[in-house]
């Protein structure tokens, strides 16, 4: 039977893949749990997911150039209770960090006819997409233990996505950076539990009795064991020859700031944020180029799935209130204010509609009694310290009568 199966090539056969994999050699893909006892991603997936998740969200409508903050039940749902065993904070922070993650952060939207009623935050692994092969119309339901739900039961947060349902997250990304970290914390866990004693093999000159080789096995395992056992007696014809570098040899440490420094430029996240050292300029732009995009694809997301047609018909959005975010640059924004409104290039209205905040319903400019206003239209003159009004035209002719009349009267003296 055997000779049968190799001749029709079904015996299986261990590849090198297999045995390096055997041997310990060779790990597979690690799995999130893994992943998260990285200190570097965990550190860096928190304070992302954190920093989102403290920013409040609004709900506005824009009409005639005026926006205006609106009441809504969907924003207590996204800001404080859900309705679900999960608050507001832990919702955002859930979904974005399935997002980072795996890829994709789901939630049921509990709806009663047009009305959002709760917020349900599924986990990643808990979902399933059933996806048409068509390439350009593309539809697909969503499964949750065997139950079908339709696109727009769920909001939908993806990275790295080309279906707008499934996405790409970090560990699949970057899953041989992740790895060599995850195995460079299981060596440092074996060092500590061998009290940092190197592997090896014994070489016996002579053949050496089962007994004998028992009583070496035993021996060996104490010393391992890091416990009181600290002493192997190696007998006449033994020598023990190392298998293995010490950490230092290898150079742990290092390797072990040089992972953590990839895995912060994989999530955008610098050393000086996660240590509290950050100035404002570099805060600012660790605010920009990271955390902005998931705002961004948060509230497209919200966006997108929360508002119903007609309200998006009618210019109305959800929107995060960022002002918090960018306390360092506040100053620097309501100067460059200052500097708009007192050289009257923007009004006060203006400046409220690019805060976000409700219109004071004031349509001048703020000018100085000591500024000459010229309009290129009609050519008018216009000087507010002494209310008078002048046209350039009559002005320059005024200017040419009088030079006239002063010619004439020196050439008849």
């Amino acid at each position: 039977m055997g000779l049968w199966k190799r001749m029709l090539g079904f015996e299986k056969r261990e590849t090198l893949e297999d045995l390096l994999i055997s041997s310990g050699l060779l790990t597979k893909s690690i799995e999130r749990d893994q992943a998260m006892n990285i200190p570097a991603l965990s550190a860096c997936v928190d304070l992302i997911s954190d920093t989102v998740a403290a920013i409040p969200i609004k709900f506005y409508k824009e009409q005639a150039g005026k926006v205006t903050v609106i009441d809504d039940d969907r924003v207590k749902l996204l800001n404080d209770d859900t309705k679900d065993t999960l608050d507001g904070f832990q919702f955002k922070k859930a979904l974005v960090e399935d997002y980072l993650l795996d890829g994709a952060g789901y939630s049921y939207i509990n709806r009663e006819r047009n009305k959002v009623k709760s917020l349900h935050f599924v986990k990643h692994e808990s979902v399933s997409i059933n996806m048409n092969v068509d390439p350009i119309f593309k539809s697909y339901n969503i499964l949750v233990q065997g139950e079908t739900y339709r696109d727009y039961e769920f909001l939908k947060l993806t990275r790295r996505s080309k279906d707008g349902v499934t996405g790409k997250g970090i560990i699949e990304q970057n899953n041989k950076l992740l790895s060599v970290a995850y195995n460079t914390l299981i060596f440092e866990e074996v060092l500590v539990k061998t009290g940092g004693n190197k592997k090896g093999f014994l070489k016996s000159q002579g053949r050496l009795s089962k007994e004998a080789v028992d009583e070496l096995k035993l021996a060996w395992k104490n010393l391992y064991a890091n416990n009181d056992e600290n002493v192997v007696v190696l007998n006449n014809g033994l020598d023990f020859h190392e298998a293995s570098n010490t950490s230092v040899e290898m150079q742990l440490n290092e390797n072990k700031k040089t992972n953590s420094i990839e895995i912060q430029k994989v999530l955008k996240v610098p050393t000086s944020i996660l240590e509290g050292k950050a100035s404002d300029d570099e805060y600012n732009l660790w605010i920009k180029i990271c955390i902005l995009p998931i705002l961004v694809a948060l509230i497209t997301a919200i966006n997108k799935d929360l508002l119903l047609p007609s309200e998006k018909n009618e210019s109305f959005y959800f929107a995060f209130d960022t002002k918090e975010l960018f306390k360092g640059d506040m100053l620097k924004r309501y100067q460059a204010y200052e500097i708009a409104i007192k050289n009257g290039f923007m009004q006060w209205d203006e400046v409220r509609y690019n805060e976000d905040l409700e219109p004071y319903g004031v349509d001048f400019i703020k000018l100085g009694l000591q500024d000459v206003l010229y309009n290129p239209k009609t050519k008018e003159i216009y000087t507010p310290n002494t209310n008078q009004t002048n046209n350039m035209d009559e002005l320059k002719g005024g200017e040419t009568k009088n030079a006239n009349r002063d010619s004439k009267q020196s050439g008849a003296a």
